[in-house]
């Protein structure tokens, strides 16, 4: 992009380089959803909240996801756009909640990076003590601590920022060589452990109805639909690929294998650990799981899959940002650094360094929680609200776009409009009770994983900053999407011109 004022129409739009394949689309969408992280730390969060019923847990919160998946398999049919999300409900909806769905999407990745950062430093502690080093220049290593553990992932996170500079395909072939470990790994323990675990396999694990309560099942959910989120990365480079319809192969593929592993690792913990084991480990229950399961040095493998994947979780998550927030700057939403393509690699570069540049400061604010199990349930609650708003306008956008389908085929119409608004539906409504029983929980605040103001605090606050700078869009950047709600397509030959 040329360094003209924002306001000038360039003679052309700044253009991704269109290099992936279905496969490639699926390496970044499954790294982005980070079954190894959800399994290893996930799981545990959520036996926590529900106890013993996993398996059901992960059914029940694939069915809502199922229907979110095919919204934007099908909205990305009919527009293929990098914001997705951001230009589907802006169309359909109303230009602010487009807007809204963008920024949260943002602002949740950002904390998921945070987040992430910690537990990639604390797998890099944990093997460091593995290896015997236990004490580094007088400090005790610990890998509970948060300001030990992300210090030593921010590290980790310029590594992987840089190399998602360079190129997507560069990214999505390390992202593969770190599936392939990493699952082959799960396989075989997860397999192992369903065999020749000491706790008796029950139905009861697969019954919801047996969920303690009403607000455990919402809060379960919602931290399943945590578990599932990535899969929509698929999406967020549907300009870079060869074919719009890989974008969308991707995405189920990417699901499909996300249950399934879900499921596996499920079942396996709670035919290994009891409850109390499964709810008390937090980021290092899967190198628990491993040296219950085997001695070293097959023990360590868990532990190094879990690095691998938060690694590869951690590029994930820059990759589908910097690609967002692309598409709201070439539409005038965002500043115009956001846009600039790199001429060398055909990559957003600037946008890309500046997401990791935010994800290390946001995780060097998380000190202020010193446990890291404590930043670890703020963040997922936080981040499982604002993504099932997500989720919810994105489906709601596409039930309204295809409503039509409803009189012209009523088979087709079910897909494409009853699913998806139920789906949403279901996610409102989880997300609204479980923000009420925080509000109720408690009647003071205070910055503690268990306060129930903070937990619901944190996703106000993200949402309420979107207004703001959705507001600075509109009317002082004076983005003609909020005139239209259209984003500037991958095919449109120039940017959106300015209002007169």
């Amino acid at each position: 992009m040329s360094d003209q004022p924002f306001g000038a129409d360039p003679p052309a739009r700044p253009a991704l380089r269109k290099s992936l394949g279905v496969l490639d689309s699926v390496a970044i969408a499954a790294s982005s959803t980070a079954a190894t992280t959800s399994i290893g730390i996930g799981l545990g969060v959520t036996a926590g909240v529900v106890g013993l019923h996993l398996p059901a847990i992960m059914l029940l919160a694939f069915l809502p996801v199922l229907g979110i998946a095919g919204a934007y398999s099908r909205l990305n049919k009919v527009e293929p756009n990098a914001g997705n999300g951001y230009v589907w409900v802006g169309r359909s909806l109303s230009p602010w909640l487009g807007f809204m769905v963008g920024w949260v999407n943002i602002v949740a990745t950002v904390a998921f990076l945070a987040y992430t950062t910690a537990v990639t430093g604390s797998a890099l502690i944990q093997l460091a003590g593995k290896a015997g080093l236990h004490r580094v220049a007088g400090l005790d290593l610990d890998p509970g601590s948060t300001a030990q553990t992300t210090a030593v992932g921010i590290v980790v996170l310029i590594a992987v920022t840089l190399t998602a500079v360079t190129g997507i395909r560069t990214a999505a072939r390390l992202q593969t060589g770190l599936l392939v470990f990493e699952y082959v790994v799960l396989l075989g323990f997860c397999g192992y452990g369903i065999v020749h675990g000491p706790h008796a396999f029950s139905l009861s694990w697969f019954d919801p109805f047996a969920i303690p309560s009403a607000s455990a099942l919402a809060q379960g959910m919602l931290l399943s639909v945590f578990c599932y989120w990535g899969f929509e990365a698929a999406f967020s480079v549907n300009e870079e690929v060869r074919e719009p319809r890989d974008a969308s192969r991707a995405g189920f593929i990417t699901l499909l294998t996300m249950l399934g592993l879900f499921l596996l690792g499920s079942i396996a913990f709670q035919r290994v650990l009891s409850e109390g084991e499964l709810a008390g480990h937090g980021a290092e229950g899967l190198a628990y799981f491993g040296d219950r399961l085997a001695a070293e040095p097959l023990a360590v493998l868990p532990l190094v899959a879990l690095m691998f994947s938060a690694v590869a979780s951690l590029q994930a998550g820059v990759i589908p940002t910097a690609r967002a927030m692309f598409a709201m700057s070439r539409d005038r939403t965002l500043g115009p650094v956001w846009a600039k393509v790199s001429p060398r690699y055909g990559t957003p570069a600037s946008g890309t360094l500046l997401i990791g540049a935010l994800a290390v400061a946001v995780a060097a604010l998380a000190l202020v929680i010193p446990r890291l199990a404590d930043m670890i349930m703020a963040t997922v609650s936080a981040v499982g609200i604002v993504v099932a708003l997500s989720y919810a306008l994105t489906a709601l956008a596409a039930a309204v776009r295809f409503r039509s389908l409803l009189r012209e085929d009523w088979r087709q119409g079910v897909r494409a409009v009853v699913l998806p608004a139920l789906s949403a539906l279901a996610l409102l409504g989880l997300g609204g009770y479980l923000g009420w029983s925080f509000y109720t929980s408690t009647d003071h605040l205070e910055l503690r994983a268990d306060n129930g103001w903070f937990l619901l605090l944190t996703p106000l606050a993200m949402i309420a900053s979107g207004f703001v700078a959705a507001a600075w869009a509109r009317w002082v950047r004076r983005s003609p999407y909020f005139h239209t709600g259209q984003g500037t397509d991958a095919d449109a030959p120039a940017l959106l011109p300015t209002p007169h």
